[in-house]
């Protein structure tokens, strides 16, 4: 398990202004299913991938991973050769794994996931805030990340265990992204568009909103839902609500109020979508239980009155692309 808090992961989180993205809402067919898209930010810690595995097989969901590189790699024996762009080597903004055996369970645990029909994005490698990089400089750390992973089973081992098709899977379907902080830049497009990502999870939007269209590359948006008594707007996001409940400051004696707030303002949001045009609603976490794990046990709630309604789909990002084309079609077809 890796030793650290949630400050070092996510401390700078919303010191930056996200870009805001916008979106034609398209009318909706009385057929359409509701969309319900929950993704994890770094992919560390081997107890919470447990948990969310776990928490998928409950509710039926499909969850989409965004991996942080660095935690496939030891300081010791591959942090050592990791440089971000702009940094040193040997840096990580979110640290490394602590040891073989840490890795061991994490690859096991990536490859459980994908064989369960979960997405695997990436989070690029160190968490660092991208938003001077160039294009060149998005495709130095790409291609950090493409190589841990290729050699994820080699650097906790375990080479000898790699499973049949690991290869593939490394090379081929890491299709969706999302920026450390939510951070841009000018460089990031292109980039993505020039090592073949499918998708991009890295904007906020001012509600829930249809994938925004980029030269091609179907931008995705977390987006700003109302909670607590003002119903002031937050990212959907358990880190946005971590600041917003207690400063970000770890508060577990009140874990219990913050997480009926939390599941409020996602039945909230999941019911005007679902009673309204359906569009897609997109909630973000990360592999640290803020707040005495009130985040986690709210989306756990959540998820388990939700996914099971006929006319509900808790999907993937990648899994959310074909019925997202398919239904924007069927739109265009009605007129």
């Amino acid at each position: 398990m890796s030793r650290f808090s949630a400050a070092p992961c996510l401390a700078v989180a919303m010191a930056l202004v996200p870009t805001l993205a916008h979106a034609v809402e398209p009318p909706v067919p009385a057929d359409r299913k509701q969309l319900v898209i929950i993704s994890f930010d770094g992919a560390h810690d081997n107890k919470l991938w447990e948990k969310s595995l776990d928490m998928a097989r409950r509710t039926g969901a499909h969850f989409t991973y965004f991996l942080s590189c660095t935690f496939l790699m030891t300081r010791a024996e591959g942090g050592k050769a990791y440089q971000a762009p702009g940094h040193k080597a040997g840096r990580s903004n979110v640290g490394f794994a602590q040891s073989r055996e840490e890795i061991q369970t994490r690859v096991r645990h990536i490859w459980q996931a994908r064989q369960a029909g979960h997405d695997i994005g990436s989070h690029a490698c160190g968490h660092f805030d991208g938003k001077g990089w160039t294009a060149a400089d998005w495709k130095r750390e790409f291609s950090a990340f493409n190589a841990a992973l290729v050699n994820a089973w080699k650097a906790g081992g375990i080479a000898s265990e790699e499973p049949q098709g690991w290869a593939d899977f490394a090379a081929h379907d890491i299709r969706g992204f999302r920026a450390p902080y939510l951070s841009l830049s000018d460089g990031l497009l292109p980039a993505l568009k020039q090592d073949g990502f499918n998708y991009d999870a890295s904007l906020v939007t001012k509600g829930p909103g249809w994938p925004s269209d980029a030269d091609g590359l179907p931008r995705f948006g977390l987006p700003l839902i109302p909670e607590g008594p003002q119903q002031r707007r937050v990212i959907g996001m358990d880190y946005n609500l971590f600041v917003r409940h207690s400063m970000g400051i770890e508060n577990r004696k009140d874990s219990v109020a913050f997480e009926e707030r939390t599941l409020d303002a996602y039945r909230k949001a999941f019911q005007k979508e679902y009673a309204g045009n359906r569009i897609p609603l997109q909630l973000g976490f990360h592999f640290v239980e803020m707040n005495g794990g009130a985040y986690w046990r709210a989306l756990d709630r959540f998820l388990t009155e939700t996914c099971s309604k006929p006319d509900v789909a808790c999907v993937s990002y990648a899994q959310a692309l074909p019925l997202i084309a398919k239904q924007q079609k069927a739109d265009r077809s009605a007129f």
